[in-house]
């Protein structure tokens, strides 16, 4: 993990601690990197190359397996329950009906199975497809634990608890900590809206009426040179499902603009935009910007070992669950 602190009694710290926590950054409650090395050795490259191809037909799906990771991890741990078909699964609830790149994950377990039948989890080609489309925007890649097992319980009550772009900054934090994530995994992980788009129904609220405070009607944290630029993206009366870019700097490019937009008064959504209006998350913003001061902090580092601390929430290992034949339904 690079951390750009100048050199001095600072670095020397944080190197040490570095080396204290490494074991934790490819390991974790009975996951390891390599797990598959001997059962299915190309096991990460065949989802790779899933992976690959969709995202040459429709870029989209990096951001959707993102934003499908983690909402799995949030709901009873990352078990690939969100993978779950079925009335009343997770996948129904409303947080998730726009989660999308379920066909990657369907594509790359039919591969898998042909390959080494019965060996490779969903839960872990999601983590692992996940990395892949971060590497895939100009992101960076990490080495992903392997070894989870896939859940056989999905259930639309339990996605209620999801974080929510009308949260304050208190809400956020504590949904994270419910899940042994802090502060600085908060603010790294919702930089991974620099990819992704959202929809109007999602922030048109903050645009129209929001308060009598501002000439505009707007939320009086947006730039007031970017609200009409939003209201001719999402009309008052216009289509909710109209979808919009979360990072306008680089829409398609995982990089740190994301909290750049922030600081300009330029975040899409409400919760987002208020990492930068409340102190304690502001101070991890700024760390993430270049000018930071002598505690800049890496984004890309940072959210490659908050995605691997996101990823062993709650995993299923050793004769816990099963290795589903399809993703999409438990076994008979």
């Amino acid at each position: 993990m690079e951390v750009g602190f100048s050199f001095g009694k600072t670095t020397l710290f944080v190197m040490l601690l570095a080396l204290c926590i490494a074991p934790t950054f490819v390991r974790g409650q009975g996951t390891r990197v390599g797990f598959y090395s001997r059962s299915c050795p190309r096991a990460e490259a065949v989802i790779r190359s899933a992976v690959q191809a969709h995202f040459r037909s429709d870029p989209t799906v990096a951001p959707g397996l993102l934003r499908m990771h983690f909402h799995d991890c949030f709901v009873r741990g990352c078990d690939g329950s969100v993978l779950l078909d079925g009335p009343s699964t997770e996948k129904t609830s409303p947080p998730n009906r726009g989660l999308r790149g379920y066909e990657v994950i369907d594509d790359a377990k039919t591969q898998l199975e042909a390959a080494c039948p019965g060996v490779v989890s969903c839960a872990d080609i999601l983590a692992l497809a996940a990395r892949d489309s971060v590497a895939l925007t100009n992101g960076p890649s990490w080495a992903v634990p392997t070894g989870r097992r896939d859940g056989r319980v999905s259930s639309a009550s339990d996605a209620a608890n999801l974080p929510s772009f009308r949260d304050s900054v208190d809400v956020q934090k504590q949904k994270f900590a419910d899940l042994g994530l802090n502060t600085l995994d908060l603010v790294a992980l919702v930089g991974g809206h620099t990819i992704g788009t959202g929809a109007c129904q999602f922030f048109r609220d903050r645009l129209y009426n929001f308060n009598t405070t501002t000439s505009n009607g707007a939320d009086p944290s947006i730039d007031p040179s970017f609200v009409s630029q939003l209201q001719s993206l999402c009309p008052k009366d216009g289509d909710g499902t109209r979808r919009v870019a979360l990072d306008t700097r680089s829409p398609n490019r995982f990089d740190a603009s994301f909290f750049a937009n922030l600081r300009s008064g330029r975040g899409i959504l409400a919760s987002d935009q208020k990492l930068w209006t409340d102190a304690s998350t502001r101070a991890f913003v700024q760390s993430f910007l270049s000018g930071g001061g002598r505690t800049r902090l890496d984004f890309s580092a940072e959210f490659a070992r908050s995605m691997v601390k996101m990823s062993n929430i709650g995993v299923k290992t050793g004769t816990d669950g099963e290795i589903r034949k399809i993703c999409s339904a438990i076994n008979a």
